[in-house]
């Protein structure tokens, strides 16, 4: 039970909520049947997402989960494989849907300390020393990479990646859930950055903050396939023009903002560097994800005690993570460092 009122949720950007603009659009909305192409709202979010992207095309969906299912099922026949690291958040945390719905195949590589996965692998399965290996359909890399405590890839690193699948005539697709913290983090261009791969999704309900939706975008051949795909799997979104509208606001009035949780994150992770118990080293936070670990028994009863005096945050398999997002203040993270630090001192 919360004893405190104040409540500062650092459990995930995916808990921020509509700002006042975005309110205003959504209940300002003109709207229209989105299978029948007259929302005008979501032929503007498509459009407005394709620009920014550098695509020809763009498509809205419920999820960057259903995204990426999206772009296996797109790329990738039934029986044929798609190359991911071993920590991407499409094998770990999107229950396996590519090989549920498409019958594909994840093959792993290694991700490294920063998510780009291991090119010589790549190479090693693109290049099979064994006829009877199932053909590629699909190279995935995720940007920012969430399991690596949201570390950024370059415009290099994709690059590097999309030479290599490219030369053996096999398609990228980019998971971009948080791919503008990514732009912020590089001062780049979405178009930029993610310019040499086929496919890329984002989310505008993370840190952009809008309350629903992702947008997968690519060539306007392949978007198309995609959006009748998304109808076979139930995703038809009807007058959704309501959570388009406020995608647009996120777009055009929430990316740059990004750079204060990154600030935010930065100043967190100083913070709970001096705390007894943890382990953290703040030039590994690069955006707005912090991961940390703690040398101390009794971690689920930490938790409990910082959730109980109104700090939220989760414990994961890569450890203890905490991520500042759009109504998470520099005030709130002082206080929250005071609570973290009172409630650590306890248990050490």
């Amino acid at each position: 039970m919360i004893t405190n009122k104040r409540i500062v949720d650092l459990r995930s950007d995916t808990v921020t909520l509509p700002t006042g603009s975005m309110r205003n659009a959504m209940a300002d909305a003109e709207l229209g049947d989105e299978a029948y192409g007259d929302d005008p709202n979501i032929n503007e979010l498509e459009e407005l997402s394709a620009e920014i992207s550098g695509k020809e095309a763009g498509l809205l969906v419920s999820s960057g989960t259903m995204g990426n299912l999206l772009a296996a099922l797109l790329h990738c026949d039934r029986g044929e494989q798609m190359i991911v690291g071993h920590r991407a958040h499409c094998y770990i945390g999107e229950m396996g849907g590519a090989s549920v719905h498409g019958g594909v195949i994840f093959r792993l590589v290694d991700n490294n300390e920063r998510g780009m996965i291991d090119l010589d692998q790549v190479y090693e399965l693109l290049n099979p020393k064994d006829e009877p290996q199932p053909k590629t359909g699909m190279v995935e890399i995720e940007n920012t990479h969430g399991s690596t405590g949201g570390r950024v890839l370059t415009e290099a690193d994709i690059l590097k990646v999309s030479q290599l699948a490219h030369s053996h005539d096999v398609p990228v697709h980019i998971d971009g859930a948080r791919i503008f913290n990514a732009t912020v983090a590089l001062d780049i261009s979405l178009s930029d950055l993610a310019q040499s791969v086929d496919t890329v999704t984002f989310c505008l309900s993370k840190g952009l903050a809008a309350p629903f939706g992702s947008m997968l975008c690519g060539k306007r051949e392949d978007i198309e396939r995609a959006r009748l795909i998304k109808k076979s799997l139930g995703g038809g979104l009807r007058q959704a023009g309501v959570m388009a509208s406020a995608g647009i606001v996120a777009l055009n009035e929430m990316v740059g903002r990004l750079a204060e949780d990154h600030q935010n994150a930065h100043n967190l992770a100083i913070g709970l560097a001096e705390v007894p118990g943890i382990n953290l080293n703040p030039e590994d936070v690069e955006t707005n994800q912090v991961y940390f670990n703690v040398n101390l028994i009794n971690q689920s009863e930490i938790l409990d005690e910082l959730e109980n005096n109104g700090v939220r945050g989760l414990i994961l398999d890569e450890g203890w993570r905490f991520v500042t997002h759009y109504g998470i203040t520099e005030e709130d993270i002082d206080w929250a460092l005071s609570i973290i630090d009172k409630t650590f001192k306890k248990f050490v």
